[in-house]
């Protein structure tokens, strides 16, 4: 009885009558893998993570993607913009329910394996997997849950795959393996207990812990700057419908990111670009393309930035991206590119 009466107060995955856990942002850690050029291992690490685990047994845990970090700018606004797209999937959520019965024995043993079935959303696509775990008694109040192995994510299985493509481009590397290996290690804290060691310890010897995204920042150094214009003009995510130069209503999401982009490079003025593949005349492609510039910066003009800092020019078929002899090649060639130059007072 006293046993039973301990797991119920104390076990980290048990439907508690009293406790609810809280994930602790500064002490729990999620990384992934990737292998590019079929060798090349890269560690990257998704840094603001949020969750619960209720008294109930439900387990809810959001990762902030705009958090996720390589250690190089660069490289953090590629994986934000060309492959999780945050500007329309700024979050990934993972959702379980554990068995209570499964960790009845949880406060003596105080550490134990299992397999825990969860449920990830990410990118809008809901998928089921399986991870070994182990859960682990800190404290009383501290429960540590961890992957025993890495989690295979397969790209595919989230509409992803369109989008390693786009980082091999970028990055001008090649055989991205459209697989990671994903491990964890979540921390929880009884709800009215008190992390193991203060935040700015954890994050400081650990690497781990919640980081500030462009969303709290008010500026952008110069070069912060030219890397978000460089990939903005790779995402492909300004749409307009067929031979007009009306802008889609799916450009919205990436019109808000270069906003907000804009509005922290006060010093730097933007040229909206506009080109076409190679159908049609010269002259109606030019045409084309300086109306659909217009409009993407008519677009900014209109949220509040000042005319200042745009400029828009249509090239036409002058400067593909790609040879225009596929249907693929041309829909990469019809673009909108963003570029910055410093203003001139």
């Amino acid at each position: 009885m006293a046993t039973l009466t301990a797991a119920v107060l104390v076990s980290p995955a048990a439907a508690f009558a009293q406790t609810n856990w809280t994930l602790d942002p500064a002490a729990s850690v999620l990384t992934y893998q990737s292998v590019k050029k079929n060798t090349v291992v890269e560690t990257n690490k998704i840094r603001n993570i949020a969750g619960s685990l209720a008294a109930d047994g439900a387990a809810r845990i959001t990762f902030d993607l705009n958090s996720v970090d390589t250690g190089v700018d660069l490289r953090n606004v590629r994986m934000r913009f060309l492959f999780f797209e945050t500007y329309k999937y700024p979050t990934a959520e993972l959702t379980a329910k554990v068995d209570p019965s499964a960790f009845a024995d949880l406060p003596a043993k105080r550490r134990m394996a299992a397999k825990l079935p969860f449920r990830l959303n990410l990118h809008g696509v809901d998928k089921d997997f399986e991870a070994n775990v182990v859960v682990t008694m800190i404290t009383d109040k501290m429960v540590s849950v961890a992957s025993e192995s890495p989690v295979a994510v397969h790209v595919e299985d989230f509409g992803l795959l369109p989008n390693i493509e786009k980082l091999q481009q970028a990055a001008n590397v090649t055989n991205i393996v459209p697989t990671a290996s994903v491990s964890f290690d979540f921390v929880f804290t009884a709800d009215g207990g008190q992390p193991s060691l203060p935040v700015q310890t954890v994050a400081a010897t650990t690497e781990v812990g919640p980081v500030a995204t462009d969303a709290a920042k008010t500026a952008f150094s110069e070069d912060e700057c030219l890397n978000r214009f460089e990939v903005l003009s790779r995402t492909g995510a300004i749409y307009f419908r067929s031979a007009s130069t009306r802008l889609d209503d799916k450009s919205r999401p990436l019109l808000d990111a270069v906003v907000d982009v804009v509005g922290k490079c006060p010093g730097l003025k933007i040229e909206v670009a506009g080109h076409t593949d190679s159908d049609g005349s010269l002259e109606a492609n030019k045409l084309l393309s300086e109306r659909r510039a217009a409009a993407v910066a008519d677009a900014i003009l209109a949220a509040g930035v000042s005319a200042r800092q745009i400029a828009a020019a249509g090239y036409g078929e002058d400067r593909p991206f790609a040879p225009n002899d596929t249907a693929k090649n041309k829909a990469l060639n019809r673009r909108i590119e963003f570029s910055a130059t410093r203003l001139v007072n």
